[in-house]
Parts: C-alpha cells; structure tokens; sequence
C-alpha cells in the first residue's frame, strides 16, 4: 500500500513538473496576436504575389507586429534567405555532370546573376537599419534602387537558357520563386516609403 502511494506521488510529482514546464515553453513563445496577422495580411495585398507574402511573412508576427518598416526589413531578409538558397542550388546543379555546354554558360551567368543579386539585398537590408531622419528619401531611393537591380539580375539569369529542357524548367521553377519574394519586398518597401513621407 505504501509503494502505490509513493508511485502516485512521484507520478503526480513528474506531472506538476512537465507541466510547468509546458507553460514556461508557452510563455516564452508569444502567440501572434490577430492584429499583428491581420497587419500583414492587409499589407501583402498591395503586392503582386500577396499570398506567397503572407505565407512567408506570417511567422514573423509578433516580431513585426504593427510596423511598415520591420516588415519590410522581414521581407527584404526571406527574399535574401530564398535568393541565398536558389544561388546555392544553381551552383550545385553547374557543378554536375552532363550539361551542354550552353546550359553550363548559362548556369555560370545565373550564378554570376544571382551573387549580385544577393549583394543587392544585404546592401538594401543595411540600409533599411539605418533609414530615417533628414535623408530618409534618399536612403529610400537607394534601398528601391538596389532590389530593382536585383529582380533585374534575377530576370535576367534565364535569359541564357536559349532551349527548353529539364536545366531551364529547374531554374525557371527557382528563379520564379526568388522574383516573387524581392518583387513582394519592393512593394512593401514602397508602401512603407509612402507611410513615411505622408508624416
């Protein structure tokens, strides 16, 4: 009788334990609250893609909360992470074996194209930190400037691609990915720009 009671105990004992451990889990994760949701999901209908915005913008809820510029910055840095990613996947597949020539020129200049464009972006992210106070137009202009530049390096990287084939499909299907996120940061870039200059 004695033993059953202390395997109860310490099993109640585990059970009180585990679960203030959840709650100290759950509270140190904030929930996003709808109006932090709701923000970003007002915001990504101005862009081109709003749901590919939303998708991979509503994560970072709570992080962004309510403000124009932290989700710009988000957007600017999960374009940069898919951008770092695809460069990194063209590079494997210009390393592999049995390319045409042509594919393997093409896949050089994509390579080539998207280190630009990555350039761009960490330049772009740089300076949305640094944004505000009497040059905040022209800080806005380069940040526009540099993701434009890198949706044209991105554009531009299957401009090489002369044929059809399983090489161009594989790029298309990436770099596609890569345009819609930098576009969807442009045109939250630029409506954050347009908030700013209405103060």
């Amino acid at each position: 009788m004695e033993g059953s009671y202390f395997s109860t105990l310490a099993a109640l004992m585990t059970l009180i334990v585990f679960a203030t451990y959840m709650n100290q889990c759950l509270a140190s994760r904030p929930i996003p609250t709808e109006t932090n949701t709701q923000f970003i999901k007002t915001s990504c209908g101005a862009t081109t893609y709003p749901e590919l915005c939303f998708s991979s913008l509503s994560s970072y809820a709570n992080e962004i909360q309510t403000s124009p510029k932290v989700l710009a910055s988000t957007a600017l840095s999960v374009a940069l992470t898919t951008t770092r990613s695809t460069s990194e996947t063209i590079a494997k597949l210009y390393k592999s074996q049995g390319l045409k020539p042509k594919e393997a020129a093409a896949l050089s200049d994509c390579v080539e194209e998207l280190s630009d464009s990555v350039d761009e972006l960490e330049n772009s992210i740089k300076e949305m930190g640094n944004a505000g106070g009497k040059s905040f137009g022209l800080q806005m202009n380069d940040i526009q400037t540099w993701v434009s530049s890198s949706l044209t390096d991105e554009d531009t990287c299957l401009d090489g691609f002369t044929t059809n084939g399983n090489v161009k499909n594989t790029v298309r299907n990436q770099i596609v990915n890569v345009a819609q996120m930098t576009s969807n940061a442009l045109a939250l870039i630029n409506s954050y720009a347009a908030t700013k200059n209405l103060n």
